[in-house]
């Protein structure tokens, strides 16, 4: 590979390593390519505005590995020299971690959370952090520390939420890679509105130290890539039990015959048994376009050999949805914990925030987690929830026995990426969004975006692939597989090439 034939656009860190090891490229040169990116999109120009702040040692870094890589001629790890954006609801030390929050504008932590340590020791680069709602409470793309993250594939569209930022850059080509953060929802939904591939994995897999939670049952970190092998390469990294998690004991319930990315095969569909919950199609004026794309995933993965079982139905969905989510029992009591946890915070409570209007004005969600009980066991329906979450999910697990399931899929979100002039008119909230994302975090199982590709308004569309708990690698192995037939990525008109990368 010559200088002239890498392409800095849709970069694979597979693409990216052969050119360090063939000499046309280094981490530093490579670190100031993404920072022009970002200088010239999200900054100026559209101004995606994915981006709260960019790590001042990235370059340092990057030179620290360069030096090491010409020392040895080996790299440090697997993900030497990716340049990686982290949602800013990760802990990072030496670097201002907000959440969101404009109360947090001035906040720098101590010390990492444990997922950027691992991502550290495998070689990458921290080289910015993302914006997202306030305390992660929106499918919305709007901080009060930042204001609205654009939609890169159409400037007056939400890119989702609530990991908004890193699916906005990662989609613009402004890092290799991202990792988001997905309570009910937030890789999977913008991964599904940015094109990308969004990984949610059974809570615990992952360390939620030093991130700052929503239901703490349910938190969990994850990446958010344009090909399903950088998922599966960042899986390997992250994945593994942490002493200060007590949840990552999940690990010892996961059986994976070597790495994740050994689970990869071009054949991955055949014989695999898809259940569509056709129940959770759309029927808005909106959801027709989802919908065809939706069913065109579906015709390619029947061609590829896999046996599509449609329908499959789950009892009482739309009842267990609503019946199991825990927001606004919960949340208040988790946030507030977190927040006591650490010296020197600008607040210490949700009341505080709510009351000193520390949020942005659309997030009704933060609004109604701050009108919860401080300790959910106060709430006599609380109980009741956390005990109709494992009946949901036996009823699920129930259906992937019935009929013999690899996995079950429908539509993302059932609708396409809403207007911003929607969701400031008040028209569309939170609470009532019709995202598909809920059912596979309240039922305790694992779940991944796959991009269908883009309507005839040129808006991104997903589909999720729900799997059992602890069953990541049959999900990305049928990601993988659809992936090579399909091919669905498609970069952004609004953030091309730059003439330097011509």
């Amino acid at each position: 590979m010559s200088a002239s034939q890498f392409e800095l656009l849709e970069a694979t860190i597979d693409d990216i390593h052969q050119a360090y090891e063939v000499s046309d490229l280094d981490s530093r040169e490579l670190v100031d390519s993404y920072l022009e990116r970002i200088e010239a999109y999200d900054g100026n120009g559209p101004k995606i505005r994915s981006i709260i702040t960019v790590n001042p040692s990235a370059r340092e870094r990057a030179k620290t590995l360069d030096q090491e890589f010409q020392e040895s001629g080996t790299f440090v790890g697997p993900l030497h020299g990716i340049p990686v954006v982290v949602k800013d609801q990760i802990e990072t030390k030496g670097i201002t971690t907000t959440f969101g929050s404009i109360a947090f504008e001035n906040y720098v932590p101590d010390q990492n959370a444990t997922i950027i340590d691992r991502l550290e020791d495998a070689g990458a680069i921290i080289l910015a952090k993302t914006n997202l709602p306030d305390w992660a409470t929106s499918w919305f793309a709007f901080s009060s520390v930042l204001g609205r993250t654009k939609n890169p594939y159409a400037l007056d569209r939400d890119p989702g939420g609530s990991s908004s930022g890193t699916g906005a850059a990662v989609a613009a080509n402004f890092a290799s890679v991202g990792i988001g953060e997905d309570t009910g929802g937030s890789i999977r939904l913008p991964a599904s509105f940015t094109n990308l591939f969004g990984l949610r994995v059974t809570p615990g897999l992952i360390s939620r130290t030093g991130l700052s939670p929503l239901v703490i049952s349910q938190d969990t970190a994850g990446p958010m890539t344009r090909t399903v092998k950088d998922t599966a390469i960042l899986l390997d990294v992250l994945v593994g039990y942490d002493s200060t998690d007590p949840y990552t004991v999940t690990n010892e319930l996961t059986h994976v015959d070597g790495t994740y990315v050994e689970q990869l095969s071009k054949d991955g569909l055949r014989d695999a048994r898809i259940g569509i919950l056709r129940d959770k199609f759309g029927n808005e004026s909106d959801s027709e376009s989802v919908n065809r794309l939706v069913e065109d995933t579906i015709e390619l993965m029947s061609d590829a050999g896999a046996d599509i079982v449609d329908p499959v139905r789950i009892a009482d969905i739309d009842e267990y949805v609503e019946e199991t989510s825990l927001y606004l029992v919960q949340s208040k009591r988790d946030i507030n914990e977190f927040l006591s946890d650490r010296a020197d915070t600008p607040v210490e409570s949700v009341d505080e925030i709510y009351e000193q209007e520390k949020y942005h004005e659309l997030l009704d969600l933060l609004e109604g987690i701050a009108d919860g009980p401080m300790d959910p066991e106060d709430d006599p329906s609380y109980w009741r929830k956390i005990v109709l979450q494992d009946t949901f999910q036996r009823i699920l697990l129930n259906v992937f026995a019935e009929h013999r399931l690899d996995a079950v899929l429908c539509p993302d979100v059932q609708v396409v990426p809403p207007k911003a002039d929607e969701v400031r008119s008040g028209v569309l909230d939170t609470l009532t969004f019709p995202t598909n994302t809920v059912i596979a975090s309240q039922a305790g199982c694992c779940a991944m975006s796959v991009p269908t590709g883009l309507t005839d308004e040129g808006l991104p569309v997903g589909a999720e692939l729900i799997g059992k708990p602890y069953d990541e690698a049959t999900v990305l192995n049928l990601a993988y597989a659809y992936e090579q037939i399909a091919d669905p990525r498609v970069v952004p008109n609004t953030t091309p090439a730059l003439k330097s990368e011509e």
